[in-house]
């Protein structure tokens, strides 16, 4: 994974960290909890887009804005 300006500059906007996200859900038999690292990375790389561009922007490797808002809220709730 790239760091987290290079992966915001990406076109489109935190691609390689969805991607990552794919790879390792195909290599573990799609059980999300071994890809929490690289879950944890795209919704860092999605945060910064959304400060950087406003809650409107779009990418297609991000949720949106409020779904992402609400996964973060969850993941530090340990749901």
């Amino acid at each position: 994974m790239g760091n987290l300006k290079d992966d915001l500059a990406y076109d489109p906007p935190c691609h390689p960290r969805a991607c990552a996200i794919q790879a390792c859900l195909t290599k573990n038999s799609y059980k999300e909890e071994r890809c929490q690292a690289q879950i944890n990375a795209l919704y860092e790389c999605c945060n910064a887009f959304y400060q950087e561009k406003g809650e409107d922007a779009k990418t297609p490797s991000c949720p949106k804005a409020s779904l992402l808002k609400l996964r973060m809220k969850q993941q530090t709730q340990g749901n």
